[in-house]
């Protein structure tokens, strides 16, 4: 069911939260430039979970100007009247002009996902989008997670996960993530194909309406369709 604004009977616009990934990375710019174009300023409202300074740095960059407004991320909410809010974690250190992996910035990064996460539980945003970390950063904070799936699944207390990947009508779930693909035929178990098969099999039915989904299952050999059962 779609929220509402009060008395009045048109839905309330979706707010959708983005993370700014690696304050010393490429995530500040692709932000920037996407949210520059008005068809997708249109199409919601935007939290911006980052700092402000970074993105007023890739703006200047790419000669945009700058289209937000910016409030502290203590005091984010979902009632703002503007399109695109930055909630600004100005007390984080680290300079847009100094690039590569350090740990303040996977500390500000860490912190960013984290409390979007949280502001999604609490129904302040709808949705969470995330621009890409660095996970050199994160292990210098001393992150356990190897990604962000790994981190919503375990902020969500979520005993089961899935990376998926949509484009158009094709939805992919991922069986093995993170790992090189030298090292994948070691990590192959029935327990690590099952399971996303499974979660897929259960977002195409509750998700997207699909009474009797029909899946394809990609073999790592090329040849494995000749094998007998």
């Amino acid at each position: 069911m779609n929220k509402t604004n009060g008395n009045n009977s048109k839905p309330a616009q979706m707010v959708i939260g983005i993370t700014m990934g690696d304050a010393a990375g490429i995530g500040p710019e692709i932000i920037v430039k996407a949210l520059a174009d008005l068809n997708i300023r249109r199409a919601a409202k935007f939290v911006i979970f980052g700092m402000n300074e970074p993105l007023c740095y890739a703006a200047d960059s790419a000669e945009i100007e700058p289209f937000w407004c910016r409030h502290q991320h203590e005091k984010i909410s979902r009632d703002y009247p503007y399109k695109v809010v930055v909630a600004d974690y100005d007390e984080c250190s680290v300079p847009p002009w100094i690039r590569g992996p350090s740990r303040p910035a996977g500390e500000a990064s860490i912190r960013f996902c984290l409390d979007a996460i949280d502001a999604a539980r609490a129904g302040i945003i709808d949705a969470v989008v995330t621009a890409p970390i660095s996970k050199t950063s994160w292990k210098l904070a001393g992150a356990t997670w190897p990604g962000h799936t790994e981190m919503l699944a375990e902020r969500c207390k979520s005993k089961r996960k899935a990376m998926m990947l949509i484009a158009g009508p094709l939805k992919l779930a991922l069986a093995t993530i993170h790992e090189a693909l030298f090292e994948v035929r070691h990590k192959f178990t029935i327990g690590c194909v099952f399971e996303p098969i499974d979660l897929l099999n259960t977002a195409l039915k509750e998700i997207w309406g699909l009474e009797n989904p029909k899946i394809g299952v990609a073999a790592l050999n090329p040849h494995a369709d000749f094998c007998s059962a």
